[in-house]
């Protein structure tokens, strides 16, 4: 895990340090070649440039976030932003379905939006792959 994100999680409650910490784990784990960083003050994991997926403390859980997920094949991810991206919210790490976040993670790298470009191309969306 990268330091900073260590660092992110250290102020957390021991219930929302378990989730930021699988979650972190299976990322990494999942996508060896991410960069990891913490962008816009929340943990993100980048390819090429380009945001995949990261998590946030919110006031009642933590948001795992999936840049393209609404364009995933499998289930379970909700958004309802103009954009492409897809979220899930934990309040415990019970609630983490393991095999489910790598399907995730695994169509993450196969699905991409470039966000990387948004701003030059004025807010539009371009599919890389």
């Amino acid at each position: 895990m990268h330091p900073d994100t260590r660092k992110y999680h250290a102020d957390f409650s021991l219930a929302e340090r378990k989730i930021c910490t699988l979650l972190a784990k299976e990322i990494d784990a999942e996508l060896p070649d991410a960069e990891n960083k913490i962008w816009h003050a929340h943990p993100v994991w980048f390819l090429d440039g380009n945001p995949i997926v990261g998590y946030s403390r919110l006031k009642s859980c933590v948001r795992l976030l999936f840049w393209s997920g609404r364009s995933f094949a499998t289930k379970g991810l909700s958004g309802k932003s103009k954009f492409k991206d897809a979220e899930v919210r934990y309040t415990d790490v019970s609630q983490v379905d393991t095999e489910l976040l790598r399907r995730w993670l695994a169509e993450s790298r196969e699905i991409q939006w470039d966000y990387k470009n948004i701003v030059k191309r004025k807010g539009r969306l371009v599919r890389l792959k």
